[in-house]
């Protein structure tokens, strides 16, 4: 879907050379300069390179200081890890796929969320396992729709994917709804995949809660990396946590280990840097970010409501919102798709239809960028929609 949407299309949808283009695509805080990392963090990058002890191969795994600055960052009530409880791996991404890739074999099953972050899928079909979903509902914050989730369910579904914070839904989960979820994964002996990329990027109405914290009973492999929280996404570090108090997971750290072997682990480099920066880096520097997006996502969702033809639904954390087109309200525009190739090409802003992430009629909006740049796209996709108000708006 992202593919195609990204081809060239007709002749008549173009990108106006009149205006300069405002990209509200991807997931990348560093696009527009405006969010650099903590000096702390650039500083102990430039003294692992100095230190010119990190530039061979190092265990596929992670080395055991980089690991233990990972867990002792990330050890809370509830879930409490060592070194040997984490894997570092090429990103999220790659924790992702090896998550995925120890625990289903082809014919398996994993459910994933609806909208969800259109990898999941990507990955799970790559390994001929059969990708299902559960909705989330924009009514109640995006949480998962319970009974459809469980629904889902049969002897060959092996791992339940959950995202919070969430991309594309900008949604946090309650304790009590991660409480929830854990007991359908438990009811159904299923473990748990919790992406959790964005963990701590959580607006001022909200509270983070790791899945691993809510439950005893349910093995869960967090992913998670520096990229959102440290804002160096192309450093491709990141890992996962293995909490599993029950021992009911048997070789799958085991597994893990080997599948890292693939690629014999991340970069030297930057897991030279990792017990500095998880230790140093200021708690101001990931306040001010959470302001920033916290800031943009108010701004946006004031300037959404104003239009009868969307529907915006605010976030609570992450860095992105889903807005919902109402269809009736615009003349000419069939769905989602089309609405955002012609506001690419009317009005040069290029947001990713909802399609992309399987929930049709709605765009995400990406709110990383200058607050002065989303407001020249605000004002550009209310003209759009002015422009193609139907008699019904």
């Amino acid at each position: 879907m992202v593919t195609n949407f990204a081809s060239p299309v007709d002749p008549g949808c173009f990108v106006s050379p009149l205006m300069f283009l405002l990209i509200s695509v991807l997931g990348d805080p560093t696009v527009y300069g405006n969010l650099p990392p903590s000096q702390a963090v650039a500083s102990a990058a430039s003294d692992a390179i100095a230190s010119g002890k990190h530039n061979g191969y190092c265990t596929s795994f992670g080395t055991s200081s980089a690991r233990a600055s990972v867990a002792e960052a990330f050890s809370t009530p509830g879930a409490q890890y060592t070194a040997d409880d984490v894997l570092l791996t090429c990103g999220c991404s790659g924790a992702i796929d090896m998550a995925i890739t120890v625990l289903a074999n082809p014919g398996q099953n994993i459910l994933i969320p609806r909208p969800g972050f259109s990898l999941y899928r990507c990955l799970g079909v790559a390994k001929g396992i059969d990708v299902r979903t559960y909705g989330l509902l924009p009514e109640k914050g995006w949480e998962a729709n319970l009974d459809e989730m469980e629904s889902q369910i049969d002897e060959n579904t092996v791992a339940i994917i959950v995202n919070s914070p969430s991309n594309p839904c900008g949604s946090v989960y309650s304790r009590k709804h991660l409480e929830d979820i854990a007991a359908v994964a438990e009811r159904n002996f299923i473990p748990i995949i919790a992406d959790e990329i964005y963990a701590g990027i959580v607006f001022s109405s909200s509270e983070f809660h790791p899945m691993a914290a809510v439950t005893d009973t349910v093995p869960v492999l967090t992913c998670g990396g520096l990229g959102k929280r440290y804002l160096v996404p192309g450093w491709r570090m990141g890992w996962i946590l293995i909490k599993d108090a029950k021992g009911l997971l048997g070789k799958v750290c085991d597994g893990l280990r080997s599948i890292s072997q693939q690629i014999l682990g991340p970069c030297s480099l930057i897991q030279g840097a990792l017990p500095t920066i998880m230790q140093e880096t200021p708690q101001e520097f990931f306040d001010s970010t959470i302001r920033q997006f916290e800031q943009a996502a108010s701004f946006c969702f004031q300037q959404f409501s104003k239009n009868k033809a969307l529907s915006p639904v605010m976030p609570s954390g992450a860095m992105y919102m889903m807005v919902g087109i109402n269809l009736p309200m615009l003349k000419g525009i069939e769905d989602d798709v089309r609405f955002t190739e012609l506001l690419l090409s009317e009005e040069s802003v290029h947001c990713l239809p909802g399609q992309c992430f399987e929930f049709p009629d709605f765009f995400r909006v990406v709110l990383s960028g200058p607050l002065e740049q989303l407001a020249i796209a605000c004002t550009r996709i209310q003209d759009f929609c002015n422009r193609h108000a139907s008699e019904k708006a």
